[in-house]
Parts: C-alpha cells; structure tokens; sequence
C-alpha cells in the first residue's frame, strides 16, 4: 500500500518543487505510513510514500536504476507483482543485478528490459510512474482492471498526477471544482470510465499506459479482456476453476507483514479463507486470522430486506471454526456508525459523498480495526461478478431491460425510483443531472465495447454483455471505494478473484455453466465445495450488512433536520424542500427501508463535501 504523486513540465525547470510534492505526499500520507520520498531533475518531480509490505528494509522510493555511475530511470510505484520471484529469476538471467529484495527494483528492471512491454508480464495490482533519463520521457501504467487508482491532470506542456484526487488539490495549478458530469459520477453507479468528479482531472484507464515526452502524449492500451472459445466440458470446467484458485490465493499471500482475510460468511470470501488457511498450515504451521464485521444485536434481531436473507455472522463464525482460524469479531454500534469524526474521515477518505453512510463508517472502522493487526487483507470481492452471484443477474426482465439491469432495478424500489440516493433533490437539479441519458448513453457505449464469440446464441450473447457491463462499469465504483477506505489506515487488501487469468476464464465460460444446477454461482459452489461447510455453501448472496437499529434512522433524521434549518447549509440549492419535509414528518422512518434512507445519507454527505472541500459548482 503506497500512494504516488508527480509533476511533469517540459517549459519549466522544476528541479527545485520539493515543497510542491511535498505538499502532495503529505495530502495522501495515510497511504504511507513508514517512509516518504521526492525526487527531483529538470523538468519532472516525483513523489511516494510508502507503508512496507515486502522487503521492509529496501524498496524505498522513488527508486533509481543506476548503471556505471549514471541514473537511468526513476520510479514511483504503488501495489504488488505477485510473480517478481520469476521475474527476477528471468532478469538475472539478462544480467540484472539486485540490491534489495523487492517487487519494486524488479518491476524497474523489468521496464530497464522490456521498456512498456513488461506490462503484459506482470501478475499483480498496480500504478506507477517511470521517468527515464535516457529519452527525457514519462510512462504512467496501471494495472488490468485498475485494482490501484491513479489520477492525473494533462498540461500543455506535461502532466500531474496522483493516487488520489486530494493530493492533486494541493497543485497551484488544480482547484475543487465540479461540474456538472463530475456531480453525475457523484450520483453514479455506472461509472463512465476515465471520468473524475473534478473538473479537469482524470483517470488513467485499466490495461492501459500514457507515455510522455517532447514528441507529444501517447495512451496506449496493452491489455483488454477478449472473448475466447470455451474447449471444455462442466466437469473440466470446475475443476479448472479449482486449480486457478489453489494458484492465485497462495500467490497472494506473500508478504513480510502479518495478513488476514476479511470473512463475511459467504461463498466468495469462505473459498479465499479456506485455501489460505489450508495453504498456511500446510506451508508456515501458522493459523490464518480472520475478521469479520456486525452490528450489536444485528444477528438476534435480523429482518430479511429486498437483497439480505440472512445475517453474516453465524455463517462467519462457522467458517472460521470450519478453518481453525484466529476470528476476530467487531461489533459496531449506532453511536460509532454516526460518529460525526468517523463519518467525515469516511468521506475525505474517498474525496466524495456516498449515500451508503452507514456501510462506510462501518467498513471504515472494520478497516481500522484490522489494521492493529494486519498490514494486508484479502478479501472474497467480486466473485459475484465472475460467477453470477448478484440477484438482477438472475431476472430475465432486468437483463432485458436495455439498460444497466442494476439500475433497471432501482425502479422497482420505492426509495429509489428517482434514483439510487437521489430522492432528495430538486427538480431542477435532477434535470440538469439528466441521469436517464446519461445512463443510456453509457449503456450504449458498453454495448458496443463487449467482446463477443461468433455463433453465440441470443441469450448467451446477453449474458456476456451483462457481465462485461458489471466488471467495466460498476466494479471500478466498488474497486475505487474499497482501496480508498483501506488506504486510510494503511492497510493493503488484495482481490484473489480479480486475478488476470482468472477473470478472462470466467468470462467466456458459457452462462449455464454458471447456473447449472439452477442456482446462482453454481461454477464457483461446486469447485470448493469440499473446503466449506454445508451451511456457507447453500448460502445465498448476502450484500455487506447494513444497520436495522431503528435509533440509527432517528440520529440521522435528526441530522437532516438540523442541516436543513441551517440557512449556511451549502446543499440546500440542491434539496427539494417538500421532499425533506416529507422524510421529516416521519422522524422514526422504516429501519428496514436503507434505500429510501440512502437519500439521507446522500444529503448529508453533500453538505459535508461542500463545506469542507469549498466546492465550486460550476453548471
């Protein structure tokens, strides 16, 4: 887990910016807890900070390859390469030399070997920036699905770039403004890619690099996911799932720090508990630890909702004593959830408002509490994505519906259908906004990016576009949410299912494999069903808890009513005061009710984004 920052000029002299990128690694600080560091030439300044995870000693950063005395590349990089040990193994082979025992001076050496090309050898997550001396030029990379984020702002001259927007905030040359296409990713969850919620920032795309020099600006992409013929049969298809997982997760667990697994109870986060652990006993004689995150009396009064049959816990606990594994349980109640620190330090942590307030803070202090013990987590996201576990997937009118079926399905909510969190605006904003075309128009574009097989049928050709939809347009929300909460303390989590190799597999196997005995990730349940217990199997998909304390829809009642009778309130332009009125008329609302309550924690999350970011809205 690192954070890097940098400054690119070819019309200035920027040899002396320490304080500038200073200013930048101190903006995302949190990213780096053990050491920090700039380097500065002519036109390029760059900038890291760092928490250690492998080689504790070497790795410090920026990082200089050197040769006969002379400096030949720099680099800033943020994330880990999993297979460095071959690499490295390949590379002293050329007649590389090492110094350290990092992923960090074999990925250098790897650029140093096969210039922009060592992309498409490397097996991990990351963003990074390589100046190299030898052409006066610039490579930005991030890694296939942007598991690491990387922002960046073009000059006429150069670029600026950081790991969070934040830290660009810092530059004299970028401010916090926002206009109108930055509120509707705000609003979002489909997310246009490469689009920012700041006016004139951006994000680097998955699979792709944006070299820099005098010559101009160059983007490139080197990887993309492609639609393949599927050759085997279902039982050689399980049993392909299996032997990729039994690869990837002990992959993943390298570090020289303590690691843990974050263990909902369900099938995606149990199958990564379970190889680990097995992987761990059978390799180190070390019990794995797991963390898993309620509510107090969240499991003893649970009340199904549209999306949630059953509580976390139980299932948790009897993974955990399945495994053998050191469980750590936390236990949150509604006056953490509306600590009005923790839910700030939430939103700065993601530089915007989110109408899930109660998962973040949530999220946001399970994150903290993991973090007094491990310096890495993996984690059992988006195997729902690979193997079709959400609901909608399932639903033949939503997967029909011409548009994003999850947002197709946000009509069917009472508290949503002026959209997810959007219940609370005015008229005029929600026009402007204009979420439908925007949604339609983004729709249409993922359409037409989806790699298809010649010959598929109607249906199987549906289903691809869903799921490439799902892993290009919702899952960089999610990506994005998840490093940011965990960066706030320091803590790396690691995705096992976002392995390349993995996710190109999945993707062109033929849905009904997926769903072959009628249920949903039948694929995944039958490849690891002998690591779980009956229990946590036959479970359905149960999204991260959200709090059923009726105290906790009060307190934010409570909340909207202050902010509302404040005339200072920066959101109240943006609020239709029937509709508040409305929601306060019913102090004690629905507890069940969280997606009409995601209007609340939406308003509330603007106002707080206003004020402490002096926002300008400029639309």
């Amino acid at each position: 887990m690192c954070g890097i920052a940098g400054w690119v000029d070819f019309a200035a002299d920027l040899s002396g910016e320490h304080t500038t990128i200073g200013a930048m690694n101190e903006a995302q600080q949190h990213r780096g807890v053990d050491s920090q560091g700039v380097w500065c030439d002519r036109h390029v300044a760059l900038g890291h900070v760092r928490t250690s995870v492998i080689d504790l000693a070497g790795g410090a950063q920026p990082m200089k390859a050197e040769e006969d005395g002379r400096t030949l590349a720099v680099l800033s990089f943020n994330g880990e390469v999993f297979n460095f040990r071959e690499l490295r193994t390949e590379l002293e082979a050329y007649g590389h030399r090492f110094r350290t025992r990092s992923d960090t001076e074999v990925l250098l050496r790897s650029y140093l070997q096969w210039g922009a090309d060592c992309l498409g050898r490397l097996e991990g997550m990351f963003a990074f920036a390589v100046w190299d001396l030898r052409t006066q030029s610039l490579l930005l990379a991030r890694d296939r699905f942007g598991l690491k984020p990387l922002y960046y702002r073009r000059l006429p001259n150069g670029v600026v770039f950081a790991s969070e927007p934040k830290a660009l905030l810092t530059h004299p040359l970028l401010r916090a403004a926002v206009d109108i296409d930055g509120l509707r990713e705000v609003f979002s969850t489909a997310k246009v890619p490469g689009r920012a919620v700041f006016r004139d920032q951006q994000t680097l795309l998955p699979g792709r690099t944006l070299t820099l020099s005098r010559g101009g600006t160059v983007e490139r992409e080197y990887w993309s996911l492609r639609a393949q013929p599927h050759t085997e049969d279902l039982p050689g298809t399980i049993k392909h799932v299996r032997a990729l997982l039994e690869d990837i997760v002990p992959g993943q667990l390298t570090a020289d720090v303590p690691l843990c697994t974050l263990l909902s109870g369900g099938v995606d986060s149990s199958a990564i508990t379970a190889l680990a652990a097995r992987w761990m006993r059978r390799n180190t004689g070390q019990r794995l630890r797991t963390v898993t995150t309620t509510y107090d009396g969240y499991s003893e009064n649970f009340q199904p909702d549209d999306t949630r049959d059953t509580a976390d816990l139980p299932f948790a606990d009897a993974m955990a004593e399945h495994v053998g594994s050191d469980h750590t349980r936390i236990v949150l109640d509604t006056g953490d959830l509306m600590d009005p620190g923790i839910r700030m330090a939430a939103l700065m942590a993601q530089d915007q408002p989110s109408y899930a307030g109660d998962m973040d803070a949530s999220q946001f202090l399970m994150l903290k509490a993991t973090k007094s013990h491990s310096t890495v987590a993996l984690t059992g996201e988006v195997g729902d994505e690979l193997f079709g576990g959400f609901r909608w997937m399932h639903d033949e009118e939503l997967v029909r519906s011409g548009t994003f079926p999850w947002i197709a399905n946000e009509k069917r909510v009472p508290g949503c259908r002026k959209g997810q969190g959007r219940g609370l605006l005015s008229d005029e904003l929600q026009a402007k906004l204009d979420m439908d075309s925007y949604y339609a128009d983004n729709f249409s574009q993922a359409r037409k990016e989806t790699p298809h097989q010649p010959g598929e049928s109607e249906y199987e050709s549906l289903m691809r576009t869903v799921r490439y939809v799902k892993l290009t347009r919702w899952l960089p929300m999610l990506l994005e949410r998840g490093d940011r909460l965990a960066a706030a303390w320091a803590l790396e989590t690691r995705l096992p299912f976002m392995d390349h190799r993995l996710v190109e597999y999945a993707y062109n196997i033929p849905w009904e494999f997926h769903t072959f005995d009628g249920r949903d990730k039948s694929l995944l349940r039958a490849a690891v069903e002998d690591l779980l217990p009956a229990s946590v199997l036959e479970r359905r998909k149960s999204p991260y808890p959200v709090t059923q304390d009726p105290s906790y829809t009060e307190a934010l009642h409570a909340e909207l009513a202050a902010t509302f009778a404040d005339p200072d309130a920066p959101v109240l332009p943006l609020l239709d005061p029937a509709a508040v009125k409305e929601v306060l008329a019913h102090p004690k609302g629905v507890s069940q009710d969280w997606p009409s309550r995601m209007n609340v924690e939406m308003a509330l999350g603007l106002n707080a984004w206003l004020k402490h970011y002096s926002i300008s809205l400029e639309f």
